[in-house]
């Protein structure tokens, strides 16, 4: 069975459509406002992206910035994976654990990632441990709170057999609880990896920072080179949505079932 269905690529095929149109009418703006230190072409930042190998701006080539962006997102991501799932599954399952746990990640939830900037670089200095931090902190939460809402989810029914056949609370975890959780985590997943994106390229925006897509487009700022800042822009939307589409096509292929009698 092909991990993309038919179904898929049709779904991905209306979206491409407005993404056309969407490209249309900023080619049209640009053209009418004929000003590439306000709005580059098309044909400017397309020349940018045809030679992702080339050294831009006196430093690395958008191919090795965009490598460095997302070893880091990675690695974060897959820190607040290893962190927030069995977190999340213990709070899911033990309303004692839930109970002093709960109302810290309340309030620390909705906090901007950004926004702990200063701590870590405070802590953890200027650079990449600075940055796998605020990766993993704003991964972190969106795939706690799915994880535990997936554990919630789960049927009653299932814990109620599996205490038929006396399961002790690490088979019912192991056997019932973790796989009925696992559309939830997979969602969870999904959000996570998107929000990780977007906090890399906040964080390689900051002084200190002298590789990376976020760097990229702020030195280009810097330099008025926006046609560099769309490639750039270009290259984390591609990412984006290829790992979103890949995110779908695995919730489509294991978790069809979610929701089915």
């Amino acid at each position: 069975m092909a991990l993309i269905s038919r179904s898929t690529l049709k779904t991905a095929a209306k979206g491409l459509a407005v993404i056309i149109i969407m490209l249309v009418a900023w080619e049209i703006a640009a053209i009418a406002i004929d000003n590439n230190y306000i709005l580059p072409t098309l044909g400017e930042i397309a020349d940018v992206l045809l030679h992702p190998t080339e050294p831009l701006l006196g430093g690395q080539s958008l191919l090795a910035n965009a490598r460095v962006s997302l070893k880091e997102v990675l690695t974060g991501f897959l820190i607040a994976a290893a962190l927030a799932i069995p977190l999340g599954l213990l709070i899911g399952w033990s309303s004692e654990i839930r109970a002093y746990l709960d109302p810290a990640i309340q309030m620390l939830r909705p906090i901007p990632p950004i926004a702990w900037m200063p701590f870590a670089i405070a802590w953890f200095g200027i650079g990449i441990d600075s940055i796998l931090f605020i990766i993993t902190l704003g991964a972190f939460f969106p795939l706690l709170i799915n994880t535990v809402g997936g554990v919630q989810g789960v049927r009653i029914r299932w814990i109620e057999v599996a205490e038929m056949f006396h399961a002790t609370n690490f088979e019912k975890l192991r056997t019932i609880i973790l796989p009925g959780a696992l559309p939830g985590i997979w969602t969870g997943l999904r959000i996570s990896f998107a929000i990780a994106w977007m906090c890399v390229v906040a964080a390689e925006m900051l002084p200190g920072t002298t590789a990376g897509l976020g760097f990229l487009i702020m030195y280009a700022y810097n330099l008025g080179q926006l046609n560099v800042i769309g490639a750039g822009m270009v290259v984390i939307g591609i990412i984006g949505l290829g790992a979103d589409i890949l995110f779908q096509a695995g919730q489509e292929r294991f978790f069809g079932w979610q929701g089915r009698d």
